[in-house]
């Protein structure tokens, strides 16, 4: 059984501690609570140099220096604080910096609110487990030798061949029925590559039809697309050493993930509604009569201050757009609004929640959307590096992964 160390504050009285202990249940682990004292307590703050106020801070603090100084007490930890409370927030970001650099446990954080789905916390200790479970794996750098990876995402599902580090061959489609769309990009996958449809190969799956295609294909691995993701960001950047933020806004939800040598501690996950989704950005660029390659080029030439488009809803959002045109503004602001909507939710309800850390690395198919990545850089105010075939991410991610398995 995986023992996750808790270090939180505030989860007792906010009624999120019911909800952790039955998503740890859930996925086999047990959380633990480093043992401390009063003295210890005291002791620790001094050490840490962090002036708080709140007790339950201190408490904090004095578990994540009882981990440190016994690692074994735990296979992985666990850090939770209130999403409301700043004094907690920089507790936490400076504890997980402390954490990381006196440890080498796998490491994952949450910031609840006032409440927390039982869904978002199992995803993260999902992950957790997944890193716990396969740290040597998610190690690797390197692809070796021929390998296949497959992402079946809400839009679009992926496929990649690699050889020795290297994509030979690739294809995406709309994803329609699960399975036939992954059975498409693979066949076409697999030509590309030069290679016969039933070529026996070791394979990798990601995304939200994995377990399905996994199954049917008798694929080698079958993993959550939050590790895979950031493995294959980090791979086709050249940032497997250090930190960086992936942020990969897809088709119904977006993923927002920290990492510290190609492994996640810390990620968002959806939004309030499709409006900060690439979904958005398709509807809107219909109703402009063009494909979203277009939509991104065409909001590179306008300015998005001219039409006012802020809505957190897909469907109030085209209401705006629909008006917009209806007063005679042109397409390119229309367009750059679109594209400034998005980015601008994706940083009001997820940015803000983690500690960006750069390079920035955008993912996704919506990545191939410059006006997107424009406004994302405009609102952050850093440069924002898009790798060569972003929209191949997680299938990159899944055959760099199978590479390790014997």
């Amino acid at each position: 059984m995986i023992k996750i160390a808790q270090i939180s504050c505030g989860t007792e009285w906010s009624g999120v501690q019911g909800e952790l202990e039955k998503a740890a249940d859930m996925i086999g682990a047990k959380l633990v609570f480093p043992e401390v004292d009063l003295e210890s307590i005291k002791k620790s703050v001094e050490e840490f140099g962090l002036d708080v106020e709140s007790p339950n801070l201190k408490l904090m603090i004095a578990r994540a220096k009882s981990i440190i100084d016994d690692p074994s007490e735990a296979d992985a930890i666990f850090m939770v604080t209130c999403f409301r409370c700043g004094e907690g927030a920089l507790t936490k970001h400076a504890l997980r910096k402390y954490l990381q650099k006196k440890t080498e446990l796998p490491l994952v954080m949450y910031s609840f609110t006032e409440k927390p789905k039982l869904g978002e916390l199992l995803t993260r200790m999902e992950a957790l487990a997944t890193i716990v479970e396969r740290k040597s794996l998610l190690a690797r750098e390197r692809q070796e030798g021929l390998t296949l990876g497959i992402d079946s995402g809400s839009s679009m599902t992926k496929a990649v061949v690699m050889e020795n580090n290297e994509v030979i061959g690739a294809s995406w489609a709309p994803t329609t029925d699960i399975f036939k769309s992954a059975e498409k990009v693979k066949k076409e996958a697999l030509k590309n590559a030069g290679l016969p449809a039933d070529w026996n190969h070791r394979m990798g799956v990601t995304g939200y039809g994995r377990h399905l295609i996994g199954s049917k294909l008798n694929a080698d691995l079958i993993q959550e697309e939050l590790t895979v993701a950031s493995k294959g960001a980090a791979f086709m950047s050249n940032k497997q050493k250090g930190e960086a933020t992936v942020i990969d806004v897809g088709g119904l939800d977006n993923k927002v993930m920290t990492l510290l040598n190609g492994i996640p501690d810390n990620f968002t996950m959806g939004g309030l509604c499709a409006g900060a989704s690439g979904r958005f950005l398709e509807i809107a660029a219909s109703r402009l009569g063009i494909d979203v390659a277009k939509l991104g080029e065409l909001a590179l030439k306008g300015n998005h201050k001219k039409v006012r488009m802020d809505s957190f809803c897909s469907i109030f959002g085209i209401q705006d757009l629909v008006s917009a045109l209806a007063r005679g503004s042109l397409a390119e602001d229309v367009a750059a609004a679109a594209c400034n909507s998005v980015a601008q939710q994706v940083f009001e309800t997820q940015l803000q929640e983690i500690d960006l850390r750069q390079p920035i690395i955008e993912v996704g198919g919506t990545a191939l959307v410059p006006g997107l990545v424009k406004a994302m850089e405009s609102i952050l105010g850093i440069k924002i590096l898009v790798p060569k075939m972003p929209q191949y991410g997680g299938a990159v991610g899944a055959a760099l992964l199978v590479s390790g398995i014997v």
